[in-house]
């Protein structure tokens, strides 16, 4: 099986944590900022969020010559993040309800 690299006009939902939108492995242009309730770009980058969420992001759209999988570089990335760069007030880790889940999935549609 022959190595492709996407296209634009394909579109992947990432529902995880928040995206280092500056990362050299990313490739900016691939990954438009989707609204909602949490930021897509990350503010403090070695938040478990956000570490999570850049390191999902490489393995699907990462630049070919980078270490991470790159499976599909050249499609669009939408990411819509559903979970938040701080713990909870209680000290658990971010978590998700269903109902966020599924309008994070709706927002990507």
């Amino acid at each position: 099986m022959s190595l492709g690299s996407g296209r634009p006009e394909i579109k992947i939902g990432l529902i995880d944590g928040l995206v280092e939108l500056n990362s050299p492995n990313l490739v900016r242009e691939r990954i438009p900022e989707v609204p909602g309730e949490i930021p897509s770009v990350c503010g403090a980058t070695n938040s478990a969020a956000c570490i999570h969420g850049t390191f999902v992001a490489g393995i699907l759209c990462a630049r070919r010559n980078s270490s991470a999988p790159a499976i599909c570089p050249g499609c669009t990335l939408l990411v819509r993040p559903i979970f938040a760069e701080t713990a909870a007030a209680d000290g658990e880790m971010p978590s998700a309800t269903v109902e966020e889940l599924a309008r994070a999935f709706l927002s990507t549609l």
